[in-house]
């Protein structure tokens, strides 16, 4: 899957809740990160897990889910560099709130809550970036509730993909995803999204190469999933 990898430049470079930071203060949160490597399929956190860390991913993505009782998942988002996930527990000092995998090889940066905090109280600027995360993340799940109301199954399943495209312009856009992750994000039973990935198929906006689809009409889906064309 094409990714969006942060510029040139230090470790924390397209991070945007660290952007107002002087570059000797950029350094000082690089020297007290730990780099951190995950394998594809590998847990970086479960729920209830303590909150100890803020992830900067650097490469790769991630999907953060919930767990239901009855064992089923559902992803709550996909984080791609230079996004960063694990702010909320480190505000509130609870647990997480949710689990995370690697659904590609990641290279990461892992922050303590202390050096974090110490960051927060000395650099006040970083309280915006840090809120404007968390309302991004409220609007995030405020839309995927509206989108279970107002959306069929057909219409979830584009709109997923179409997120998962990202922002690349090139003509055919892989997506390394197998069928029951893509289930679980647009929160459908495996069947029901293999036949929707089917009638897509058929119409010419993508083709399944594998565990891969292969996107080949990205303004398609958008206008199945009622997205506005840009």
């Amino acid at each position: 899957m094409e990714m969006r990898l942060p510029e040139p430049g230090d470790a924390l470079t397209g991070v945007e809740m660290f952007a107002g930071l002087e570059p000797e203060v950029r350094q000082r949160v690089i020297a007290a990160a730990v780099p951190r490597t995950y394998r594809k399929g590998q847990l970086l956190f479960v729920e209830n897990d303590p909150g100890e860390s803020l992830i900067v991913l650097r490469r790769g993505a991630v999907a953060v889910f919930r767990t239901a009782p009855t064992g089923e998942r559902a992803v709550l988002s996909v984080i791609r560099p230079p996004d960063v996930l694990g702010e909320v527990s480190l505000l509130d000092a609870s647990t997480r709130s949710a689990s995370a995998e690697a659904i590609e090889d990641c290279t990461a940066l892992a922050l303590s809550r202390g050096a974090f905090m110490e960051l927060v109280h000395s650099n006040p600027r970083i309280l915006d970036a840090v809120m404007r995360s968390l309302g991004a993340l409220i609007r995030r799940l405020t839309e995927q509730n509206a989108d279970h109301v107002f959306l069929d199954l057909p219409g979830r399943v584009a709109k997923t993909l179409v997120r998962l495209a990202g922002e690349s312009q090139a003509p055919m856009i892989t997506i390394e995803l197998n069928q029951s992750q893509l289930a679980e994000m647009a929160g459908g039973s495996r069947q029901s999204v293999n036949q929707a990935i089917g009638s897509f198929a058929n119409r010419g906006w993508l083709r399944t190469e594998g565990r891969r689809i292969v996107v080949t009409d990205v303004p398609a889906l958008r206008r199945r999933a009622g997205m506005s064309d840009r």
